[in-house]
């Protein structure tokens, strides 16, 4: 295990600071770390399908998670936002988020940091087939988070990730173009807080870089550079894309320092308050 560790914490090394990401296969245990996350998603769609009498299987977590959900959100969108925020609350879910080994791999990828974990900035993301509304486009993370400039996004499925799933397409090496300004804008699609967020110039700006879009499966882990531009991918599946985000940051990073490591949109503070040359103008319409 030892070795494989150390082959790991190598490649993301040599990856990292060129690319602006990498992906670590099988960096958690399926059995282990993933497996006790889905049993508990599991659990709570069975008492919200018998709370609101919605027939769906839920005697595994893959037909709760690939059947029930889909039949909850059928009769009532909103009752995903109770499963949404339920989530994320399941204890073998912190236990990923708080694992020793995320804070040994920051401190890799940045030496000498001092690592934090941003409040408000886990959680379990559920992308619906073809909703647009809620879908992540291109960003950077630092404006929608803050805490610090030089902080991680961590990335993993909670279920196979295909093509049709639309996995996380990722500019490479964009996190080059330093902090990004941005304005607001509902996209045409209703869109708002940190969904509203559109950066300056961005299809400028992405024609520089090639687009990947990893294809994953439980236990891999992708980390990016909280300047590295991501979306999420468009889901023309028939089921749900199950993943989880956290993000660590860098007490030592000297913008964390000066803004006293405060968060954004999940803290409910905005961002352009703290850093007003962050904000820019919007683009004109066509």
């Amino acid at each position: 295990m030892a070795e494989v560790c150390a082959k790991t914490a190598e490649t993301a090394c040599e990856e990292f600071p060129r690319k602006g990401y990498t992906v670590l296969p099988k960096f958690y245990s399926e059995q282990d770390d993933v497996e006790p996350i889905r049993e508990g998603i599991r659990v709570i769609l069975e008492r919200i399908c018998h709370k609101y009498g919605v027939e769906a299987l839920t005697d595994t977590s893959w037909n709760a998670m690939t059947k029930a959900y889909p039949a909850l959100i059928a009769q009532n969108r909103a009752w995903g936002g109770e499963v949404y925020d339920a989530v994320k609350q399941i204890p073998a879910f912190m236990q990923l988020v708080t694992k020793a080994a995320n804070q040994d791999i920051f401190q890799t990828l940045r030496p000498g940091s001092v690592p934090g974990i941003a409040a408000g900035g886990y959680g379990i993301r559920i992308d619906n087939p073809h909703e647009e509304k809620f879908r992540a486009h291109w960003h950077q993370e630092f404006p929608t988070q803050l805490r610090s400039v030089d902080g991680i996004v961590f990335w993993t499925p909670l279920l196979p990730v295909t093509k049709e799933m639309g996995p996380v397409q990722i500019a490479e090496g964009s996190h080059a173009e330093g902090i990004i300004p941005v304005y607001s804008n509902d996209g045409g699609a209703n869109k708002t807080g940190a969904y509203a967020l559109f950066m300056d110039r961005v299809d400028e700006r992405l024609a520089r870089y090639d687009v990947v879009a990893p294809l994953t499966t439980p236990g891999d882990l992708v980390l990016m550079d909280f300047l590295t531009m991501h979306q999420g991918g468009h889901n023309v599946s028939n089921i749900p894309r199950w993943s989880i985000q956290f993000r660590y940051f860098n007490y030592a990073d000297p913008v964390g320092t000066r803004i006293g490591w405060c968060g954004s949109f999940a803290a409910g503070i905005e961002f352009g308050k703290v850093l007003p040359e962050l904000v820019a103008k919007p683009e004109p319409t066509p």
